[in-house]
């Protein structure tokens, strides 16, 4: 095991001393990059505006009497959201961030269950707000980011209230600046990505924030100078901490992704070196760029001739990668340093072929419940195949582990989520002697890296007792060229008198067209160009694993904002 010092980190206990210290030492630094709706660049507000505003609209929400208050924010990835939490959290109440993508009676039903008093939204969302005004009597205040006047519903302007702290301040009043933190108290009420009826509420204090903060950073290295284009929303937890808290904890800027198709370009805009995804976004990106360089067999020889050549230099200590691909480069703005995946894992072949590109890719693992990162890989001590070494003060333990070493993964750690609010059932069951039970499978190996193999419920057990993790079998399918995504499951089959492992499969039509040379292939067509790809895959797996049946469908399957499969949603 590497003996590698961990990066210094300040001591923080709230995410008030967060925003007082980095206010402090990074006044006049960018702290955030927004491009308003109708504008062409993207405006900068530095650290110092960022506190002047946040302490504005705090102690405008508690002159309205929303102090000890929840409060509800739900849009898209913007200024005024990170504006919105931290005046929420920093000494006015509870804040509840909302899925901006959830449909209005699911908006409503977590309004309910959350206790709102107060909602703050985009304008996106209006009509949706709307409506559930009307039907609704609990809360107390809306508060409209793209309001300019109050309107007939009685909406009220994020701006005025801003513009209303200003003076208040002004005039004297302390209360939100003063306020005191209870590091231990529940400040964040965030709710898990799944339906109404099964998701979670998971209760989050400031030193469970912020002690990953400080762990995590210790980690991996991030700078001042550095910038970060946030694309994942805000209201989940790994964007959350990870891509915003972080960065500000670290003196960097945060600049916000106008969408997932506006990622390239924002990225040039805003020169961006550093970017949170999850893996369906990072392989689309590292997909495209082989599928340009397919276009062309001259660009096609020449990109693997770099990567063998990148990758011989850098065994001699020689980094040419950035000048090698410089139009890579290039086309992400030109500083790209470092790319970090998360909330499954990532195909190892894309994160070493991003690394041969001259970009650093790591990835890691967390939940929710654990504020939420659990292990990291390193900048200086990483493996590609691996989830992450556990985080300074996180300790990890494998429950009931078989004879292949695989079992449940426990955490302990101050990272641990509070509970599961009102739900001490639920909460029992993954809170046990102080260890939370996070319910995914897997292993360390002797270096104390983590490996993850798949979800307990997913697990398919044959008869003989065999585990089969279908998440494996699904990395696998999904490299093929011609297979866009899968869900891979048990299911009883009476000829076999076993369990057998089977696949549905979404083709990835584009590729299949080309391949058969055909712009409307019949079923047939495809079902056997898909069968040759599963018959290849098993080559690679034990007799046991192979995929034994499968069928095609042509829609996508639903997913989660942070693009996971519901797997056990009616697709």
């Amino acid at each position: 095991m590497k003996n590698i010092p961990l990066y210094d980190v300040r001591k923080v206990k709230s995410i008030k001393e967060v925003l007082e210290t980095s206010t402090s030492l990074y006044a006049e630094r960018t702290a955030f990059l927004n491009k308003r709706k109708g504008n062409d660049t993207f405006d900068s507000i530095t650290y110092k505006q960022f506190k002047t505003e946040v302490d504005a609209l705090g102690t405008t929400l508690i002159d309205m009497g929303l102090k000890g208050g929840r409060i509800a924010i739900i849009s898209e990835n913007r200024y005024d959201w990170v504006l919105s939490y931290m005046a929420v959290v920093n000494g006015t109440g509870i804040v509840v961030p909302l899925d901006n993508q959830l449909p209005e009676n699911e908006i409503e039903s977590l309004l309910a269950r959350s206790k709102a008093d107060a909602i703050i939204f985009s304008g996106n969302q209006r009509e949706h707000v709307t409506n559930i005004s009307k039907r609704i009597d609990f809360i107390k205040h809306y508060i409209d980011m793209d309001a300019q006047d109050v309107d007939d519903n009685g909406f009220i302007p994020l701006s005025s209230l801003v513009n209303k702290g200003l003076k208040l301040v002004e005039a004297g009043n302390k209360e939100f600046i003063d306020a005191e933190i209870d590091p231990e108290a529940m400040n964040i009420l965030l709710f898990t990505s799944a339906t109404t009826d099964t998701s979670k509420a998971v209760m989050l204090n400031h030193r469970n924030i912020t002690e990953n903060l400080m762990a995590m950073s210790s980690m991996t290295n991030i700078v001042p100078t550095d910038i970060f284009l946030s694309v994942l929303p805000l209201h989940h937890t790994y964007e959350n901490t990870c891509g915003f808290l972080c960065p500000f904890y670290r003196g960097a800027a945060v600049a916000f992704c106008e969408g997932l198709r506006h990622i390239a370009k924002n990225l040039q805009e805003t020169k961006a070196t550093v970017m949170l995804a999850v893996p369906l976004i990072h392989e689309a990106i590292y997909k495209r760029i082989w599928d340009q360089a397919a276009k062309d067999p001259k660009l096609l020889k020449k990109l693997k001739f770099g990567i063998k050549l990148s990758n011989l230099s850098k065994k001699f200590g020689i980094d040419i990668s950035r000048k090698l691909f410089a139009q890579i480069h290039n086309n992400f703005g030109g500083r790209l340093r470092l790319l970090i995946s998360g909330a499954a894992g990532i195909d190892p072949e894309v994160s070493k072929g991003f690394r041969s590109f001259g970009i650093l890719f790591i990835q890691g693992y967390g939940l929710t419940e654990c504020s939420p990162i659990v292990a990291l890989n390193r900048d200086v001590d990483f493996k590609d195949e691996a989830a992450g070494l556990p985080l300074p003060g996180v300790e990890i333990r494998i429950d009931s582990p078989g004879e292949d070493g695989i079992g449940e993964i426990c955490v302990k750690g101050p990272n641990v989520m509070m509970g599961y609010y009102e739900d001490p059932e639920n909460t029992a069951k993954v809170l046990k002697d102080g260890w939370f039970y996070t319910g995914d499978l897997g292993y360390m190996d002797n270096d104390k890296f983590v490996h993850i193999t798949g979800r307990k419920k997913n697990v398919i057990v044959t008869k003989n007792g065999k585990n089969i993790y279908p998440e494996e079998v699904e990395v696998l399918l999904t490299r093929s060229p011609f297979i866009k995504e899968c869900i891979v499951f048990g299911k009883d089959d009476p000829v076999f008198g076993d369990v057998v492992v089977s696949a549905t499969i979404v083709p990835e039509m584009e590729a299949v067209q080309a391949e058969l040379g055909k712009s409307e292939p019949t079923y047939d067509e495809i079902y056997d160009l898909i069968r040759k790809e599963v018959k290849q895959v098993n080559k690679s797996l034990v007799v046991y694993q192979y995929v034994k049946d499968f069928s095609l469908r042509e829609e996508e399957f639903a997913k989660t904002t942070t693009k996971k499969i519901k797997r056990y949603v009616k697709n």
